[in-house]
């Protein structure tokens, strides 16, 4: 997609501390320059998108209005060999590399375990289970080399000696130009993985890739693993073989509400509204639009939302399939808790989300929840239950934070 006049780039939109704008009002700004960061350890920097001048800060996001000028940035290419683990995660973190996959977690962070913690291996999750998303099969088959260079990066920088890339099986053709990517290279492997929903659920990943479970209130780290996104390997090796930040991602535009679904490369910042009217605009019956997609995403109030480092997609669905349905009393029928990968009880989580009975849904590992959307889609009383299970999780988290 071309580069958008204006931009807002937001400064919260991942995991971990804001970060604090380093420009102000006025200034002059290049693509892929640093323009906000933090000196909290969890927390990535925020680049321009575009080259222009900036017209706005303000607590949430820093506004660029472009000049029409397309600027390269300064290219700092190395390879990985020549660099140590250390300076690898250094590059990540300058790049404001966070995860690609939609929880947007600063990649530097994943890739510095804790004390007394080692790395065994590495999984790119190339699975992509949630309906309606191709952008991490296109990346696939269209990136092979720079998944395989970010790979190999990632394990140069973790130490771990094998790597593994976890594609579904009915991506067909993404298997065999990856397993053609990979022929040389022994301590990788290609996986096909069953097709099915939350296959790309890092836990489950790992338990169908490696047999191994993620103990309950784990990490991946805890047996060995660090999984990341394809499209993070992707944006690992612009930064180390191109000196690129990230200032742009890959998305999926879908949807029947939509006149002209495609797979685009756009700018951080950029409005879902100047991207759906790239794509032909909304069509006549289009009513609800989607930052992700149908099953983990969530509905936006308007198309003046931004796409951030953690969109991956934006879903446009008619009034037909949106099927609202009036919330209804739970008639304790267990479909819920049937549905649930992680073998939670989403009922009982709605209760105590509704009761701010936080220790309680602590102690039912509320925690240990990957907000899939299962329980949701199976629900017959139509009770929205990732929604409460979130607000819940917000809260102990705020309470933990007080403390």
């Amino acid at each position: 997609m071309p580069e958008p006049g204006r931009v807002r780039i937001p400064l919260r939109r991942h995991i971990g501390a804001p970060c604090v704008p380093v420009v102000k009002a006025g200034d002059e700004v290049c693509a892929g320059q640093k323009i906000a960061d933090s000196g909290e350890f969890v927390s990535a920097p925020v680049h321009a998108s575009i080259t222009g001048r900036v017209a706005e800060v303000t607590d949430e996001f820093i506004v660029v209005d472009g000049n029409g000028k397309v600027v390269a940035p300064p290219v700092s290419a190395r390879h990985y060999d020549d660099l140590s683990p250390r300076e690898i995660i250094e590059i990540v973190r300058e790049a404001g590399i966070v995860g690609m996959g939609g929880a947007a977690f600063p990649a530097h962070v994943k890739l510095t375990p804790p004390e007394g913690r080692t790395f065994e291996c590495v999984i790119l999750n190339g699975a992509e289970c949630e309906p309606y998303l191709t952008i991490d099969e296109r990346m696939l088959i269209e990136q092979p080399e720079k998944i395989l260079y970010g790979l190999c990066a990632l394990l140069k920088a973790t130490g771990a000696v094998r790597g593994y890339i976890g594609i579904e099986s009915d991506k067909a053709e993404a298997l065999r130009i990856m397993e053609e990517a990979v022929s040389g290279h022994e301590a990788i492997e290609v996986v096909p993985l069953k097709v099915v929903y939350p296959q790309g659920g890092e836990k489950m990943l790992i338990k169908s890739i490696l047999g191994r479970e993620v103990p309950v209130g784990g990490l991946p780290v805890d047996v060995g693993v660090l999984v990341h996104n394809v499209g993070t390997a992707v944006a690992v090796a612009d930064a180390v073989g191109e000196g690129k930040t990230l200032y742009e991602r890959g998305i999926t535009v879908t949807g029947r509400g939509v006149k002209r679904p495609g797979n685009l490369s756009v700018r951080i910042g950029t409005s879902f509204r100047d991207i759906i009217d790239f794509c032909g605009g909304l069509t006549e019956d289009a009513a609800r639009v989607i930052a992700g997609g149908p099953m983990m995403g969530r509905a936006v109030a308007g198309l003046d939302e931004v796409v951030t480092k953690g969109t991956s997609g934006i879903l446009v669905l008619p009034e037909q399939e949106i099927g609202l349905v009036e919330e209804r009393v739970c008639i304790r029928c267990g479909k819920c808790v049937d549905s649930c990968p992680m073998l939670l009880t989403p009922n009982n989580y709605a209760v105590c989300s509704r009761q701010h009975l936080l220790e309680e849904a602590r102690k039912l590992n509320i925690l240990n929840c990957i907000e899939c959307g299962c329980c949701d889609y199976v629900c017959p009383s139509k009770i929205p239950l990732v929604h409460l299970i979130r607000q819940c999780k917000d809260e102990i988290a705020s309470e933990k934070r007080k403390k």
